[in-house]
């Protein structure tokens, strides 16, 4: 290996080594980067909750923070030699080195009732800022240095960013399969404060190698200057993936489970598309991936907006298929486009920019501005048309290849304007014509304008046509979003989270008769006994709590002068509950019942009150908020039950067996466990019954009155870890749930 930078002269050895070492380096400090974004987002949800968005808005800090690290970094390159920058950095870096091991900021110890976006920005800034922002500034500045050394390979620094990403992406693996599952929260921060400071150790000796190396803009070549144009193009390549895996990752993630285990899956596909598509040659041909796109997006088009998950898995996986392809042509064509490596840390910020702007857009703004996530298929076709070829022949060749398609949209939106109840359409038609839609932009796949416009009408025909229902409402908070539909059938008005009812009312009854509750909360149902045998081990129940309130269906559960007290974290659930319009379950049999809004965890806890029976009955759509099921979350739910008291848990879920973790935290806390499994509500579509798991804690056995001789009830064997704030095994729960066990 020849070298013949004076650099490289003077420091021949040390070179020789120096691209090993910058990628061992920047491998180390991506995994650390990556890695805090899911232990602390964990850290945060005991204070939080579990919902999704708890993740969008953390990755909109996360880009932020990024973009103020990226633009530390090229303030560096551009000011400085290697060997003043290094010693700033390293000032930077034990600066940060203070504030670890990484904790929750106290000045944020409870989240406000409204703006919780903001708050949780803040509170991130607060916690992790510094150290973020310090290992941010890693990667352009690291790839700077090495441009700037007169290694053989420095010509192209940019191959070193796969180097960075494939350690992205190897801590966000790690996490869920082994950190999360094995290793105690309060072990990994000590464990990542170990590597925070032996990266400090590293980039020390990179730094040293390479100490005489000149500032990166003396050699910047004064022809290869980087119009506006070309600066706008870096910022939404950059954008819309950024911007894709938070939808996707909301998307995804609102059926199964409220975690990060789940959560870092579509990120870390996204940064796997950086380390295929940063290097020479690429892992896979562009024009092999943009011909891929198509016949990904086109079954996506008919699906996302529709409601339908009969399918969840392969949804799934055709959901991060998608991603990992529109994101591996967006980044493919962002590469193509680097420009010198003397502007390699210009480019990063202004790609860093792009991803800001594209979290803003989904996590902050789109909640905002749509009642439904439009944002995602809104990012698909922009994706599609990001593509090569899309904006051939200017802006009007665009719309002339667009306008049919576009008429045919305006048309659908102004017949569900014009026509009341387009959910009374028939199903099978429904569905041959998306078929035959999918058909028609599959054949129009190599025009990717037209192939967009058809993925919108699609995107608009399933968002506004969904046969079987009726949309009465649709709103949207930070928590997700809720619709009030009506059947077809004109029987049944129901409450949606997601793809989960929770709560459905009997339409056409007497107005003057309390209404029956449905679903899960049915009389005779598991929950319906839960509360009945709490009412007959205490002679009468004085003060119940319910965690989670829907529908508000458990209402018309009350009996007597009991005072009932709803705990929901969502305001926009408690006002359609209170809204009789919808639902007369609390209007007719609660209208007095506290609602209490916030964190139930926190709420709960704060109450004046001694319950005599606790219902937790706290779904996000089919996601269980982990931090409600620990054992922390457990004691302080008994600080606030009564000594003869019960708690019934609502733990039925598509996804995790959860029935072990109840026994296993209850036992954990030396408490009488029994759990039932619903084998009565076998017609969900003709009475809207649903089948509850339940299980129902006491401190002591006869506290459980006629439980314990019920049909049904029965102990089950504590054969899992119980659950803590640092410890929840969620892998394990879906593989029993999988495997049946």
């Amino acid at each position: 290996m020849a070298f013949h930078h004076p650099i490289a002269r003077a420091f021949g050895t040390q070179l020789r080594i120096a691209l090993p070492a910058f990628a061992t380096t920047l491998f180390v400090s991506a995994l650390l980067l990556f890695a805090i974004q899911p232990m602390f987002t964990r850290m945060v949800l005991p204070v939080l909750g579990g919902s999704p968005s708890v993740w969008s808005v953390a990755m909109v800090f996360f880009q932020a923070a990024l973009l103020i690290g990226y633009g530390y970094a090229h303030l560096l390159a551009r000011r400085f030699s290697i060997g003043q920058s290094a010693l700033i950095h390293l000032a930077v870096l034990a600066a940060a080195a203070f504030t670890l091991p990484i904790g929750l900021a106290q000045v944020f110890a409870e989240p406000p009732s409204h703006d919780i976006a903001f708050w949780l920005v803040g509170l991130f800034s607060v916690s992790i800022g510094l150290p973020f922002v310090a290992l941010a500034a890693s990667a352009p500045l690291l790839q700077s240095w090495f441009a700037a050394c007169g290694h053989t390979q420095s010509r192209n620094p940019y191959v070193l960013y796969a180097a960075s990403n494939l350690g992205s992406f190897a801590a966000l693996i790690a996490y869920p399969l082994f950190i999360e599952s094995f290793i105690p929260l309060h072990t990994q921060t000590w464990l990542w404060s170990v590597g925070f400071a032996g990266l400090a150790l590293m980039i020390s000796a990179v730094g040293w190698m390479t100490r005489g190396a000149l500032p990166l803009h003396v050699a910047i070549d004064r022809d290869a200057s980087v119009g506006l144009p070309e600066r706008f193009r870096w910022i939404v390549l950059a954008a819309i993936p950024a911007g894709l895996v938070i939808a996707v990752t909301a998307h995804i993630s609102t059926d199964v489970a409220a975690a990060p285990m789940l959560w870092v899956v579509p990120l870390a596909l996204y940064l796997l598309t950086f380390v295929g598509a940063f290097r020479d040659p690429p892992w896979f041909a562009p024009r092999l991936v943009v011909a891929a796109v198509p016949f990904l997006v086109a079954p996506l088009a008919i699906s996302i907006l529709s409601g339908d998950r009969e399918y969840w898995l392969p949804m799934i996986a055709l959901n991060l298929a998608a991603l990992f392809a529109l994101a591996l042509a967006c980044h493919g064509e962002l590469y193509a486009r680097r420009p010198p490596p003397a502007r390699l840390t210009e480019f990063y910020l202004w790609t860093s920019l792009g991803g800001v702007l594209g979290g803003i857009f989904t996590g902050l703004l789109a909640p905002y501005l749509f009642s439904r996530t439009y944002e995602y298929p809104i990012l698909i076709v922009a994706g599609v048309l990001a593509l090569p070829g899309a904006f051939d022949g200017g802006a009007r060749n665009l719309f002339r290849r667009a306008a049919p398609t576009l008429a045919a949209i305006i048309v659908v939106l102004a017949c569900a304007l014009y026509f009341d109840r387009l959910a009374d359409a028939t199903m099978i038609p429904f569905q041959v014509g998306l078929v035959a839609l999918v058909g028609l932009m599959l054949w129009q796949r190599r025009d990717s304008v037209r192939f967009a416009s058809l993925a919108a009408l699609a995107f608009v025909i399933t968002g506004l046509w969904q046969p079987g229902l009726k949309v009465l409402e649709t709103t949207r908070s930070f928590f997700g979003v809720h619709r009030v539909e009506e059947t077809s059938d004109g029987r049944f008005r129901v409450l949606h989270h997601g793809t989960t009812i929770h709560g459905a009312e009997r339409i056409g009854a007497d107005p003057a008769a309390p209404p029956e509750p449905l679903t899960y909360y049915y009389f005779g149902g598991p929950i319906s006994e839960g509360i009945a045998g709490a009412r007959s081990a205490q002679n009468g129940l004085h003060q119940v709590a319910v965690v989670g309130l829907g529908a508000g269906s458990l209402a018309c559960h009350r009996q007597g002068l009991e005072r009932w007290t709803f705990f929901e974290i969502d305001p926009e659930v408690a006002r359609l509950a209170r809204d009789p319009r919808h639902f007369r379950f609390l209007s007719s049999c609660a209208p007095d019942a506290e609602i209490v809004l916030g964190d139930a965890r926190l709420t709960l806890a704060k109450s004046p009150k001694q319950f005599d029976l606790i219902v937790l009955d706290a779904f996000s759509s089919d996601a269980i908020p982990v931090h409600l099921l620990t054992r922390e979350a457990l004691r302080s739910y008994l600080a606030r039950l009564a000594p003869r008291g019960m708690i019934l848990m609502h733990i039925s879920n598509r996804h995790m067996e959860l029935g072990s973790v109840a026994a296993a935290v209850g036992a954990a806390e030396s408490l009488a466990v029994l759990i039932k499994t619903d084998d009565k509500a076998q017609a969900f579509k003709s009475d809207y019954r649903a089948a509850a798991l339940v299980a129902a804690l006491a401190r002591d056995p006869n506290s459980l009155g006629p439980l314990r001789v019920t049909d049904g009830w029965k102990s089950m064997p504590s054969t899992v870890t119980p659950w803590t704030d640092d410890y929840a095994d969620l892998l394990g729960a879906i593989w029993r749930k999988k495997l049946g066990e």
